[in-house]
């Protein structure tokens, strides 16, 4: 059973399932401010749901990559390519994951369950192929990764409608992404061209990919002062004080590590902007729903 549970956490690839889950959860918070109270009922379906979803487009993914993962350090451990787990197995357990994630997302509402399968259908079947052929995979793959909060924020509502807000939500994860995915394939990029993974914008570690990197945080810092510019129906900017501080803050930080990249151009500076990443989005997510709460 221990050993299920572990080939089963690589098939899903927890961390990134759990990153993807906590990303709608905050949102959904968020738009459930709106409606004056938080269902914490369908809090809780959104998280399993969204944890089956994401789960599934993990797991098509590894079956889809099973025969590349066995030529990466990284990912040659993973249940398929290690023979802990056949791709028949595999398979039934994303069906299943899809299925049952989907179910319960719809019955939040249509259209957010529509936005998961969209998202398991890019990610598993247009990202993942794409991988191999151009750098335009991280521009393709950057959709259903900024789908969560979209999701999330959807989810709190019986008949959800377009507005500024889940737009926002959804500008500010698109391009954060970029500098995130490519400090990534910078720190990889030897074990990803194993698997002839063209990630990075020049498909090189040079300085074309790393003037890519950095323009890409320079763009974050304004798209992640549009919550402080929109006004909600109240009067007040979806993003307060606190909020504007800390992404003004943040933002600089990001672009100084990015800086740092483009000078030494080396996997230590991409490490540092790649940890960098993964703590900027859950701050700026956290900071604004305290400061939208308060």
């Amino acid at each position: 059973m221990r050993n299920f549970i572990s080939d089963f956490n690589k098939l899903i690839k927890l961390r990134l399932t759990l990153t993807v889950v906590f990303s709608a959860s905050v949102c959904f918070l968020m738009g459930s401010r709106f409606q004056g109270e938080i269902n914490w009922i369908n809090w809780i379906i959104l998280t399993l749901g969204g944890f089956l979803v994401t789960g599934a487009a993990n797991g098509f993914n590894e079956i889809i990559e099973k025969d590349l993962d066995k030529l990466m350090k990284r990912t040659m451990d993973r249940p398929i390519p290690s023979g802990k787990m056949t791709t028949g197995q595999a398979l039934v357990l994303s069906l299943i994951m899809g299925i049952s994630g989907t179910y319960l997302l719809v019955s939040l509402n249509f259209p957010t369950g529509v936005l998961a399968v969209f998202s398991i259908f890019l990610y598993a079947f247009v990202y993942t192929p794409m991988k191999r052929k151009s750098p335009v995979a991280v521009f393709i793959g950057a959709f259903p990764g900024a789908f969560p909060p979209v999701i999330g924020y959807f989810a709190a509502f019986n008949e959800p409608q377009i507005s500024w807000i889940p737009i926002i939500l959804f500008l500010i994860q698109f391009v954060w992404q970029f500098p995130h995915f490519w400090a990534i394939a910078w720190v990889l990029d030897e074990d990803y061209k194993r698997a002839g993974f063209r990630l990075l914008p020049s498909t090189r570690q040079d300085k074309t990919s790393a003037l890519f990197t950095l323009a890409s945080t320079i763009i974050l810092i304004p798209v992640s002062m549009m919550p402080t510019v929109y006004l909600m129906p109240s009067g007040q900017p979806f993003g307060g004080n606190i909020y504007t501080v800390v992404a003004i803050l943040a933002g600089l930080f990001f672009v100084w590590q990015a800086v740092q990249l483009y000078y030494k151009r080396d996997v230590a500076s991409a490490k540092k902007l790649m940890y960098i990443s993964f703590i900027y989005l859950p701050i700026m997510q956290l900071t604004l729903l305290f400061d939208f709460v308060v």
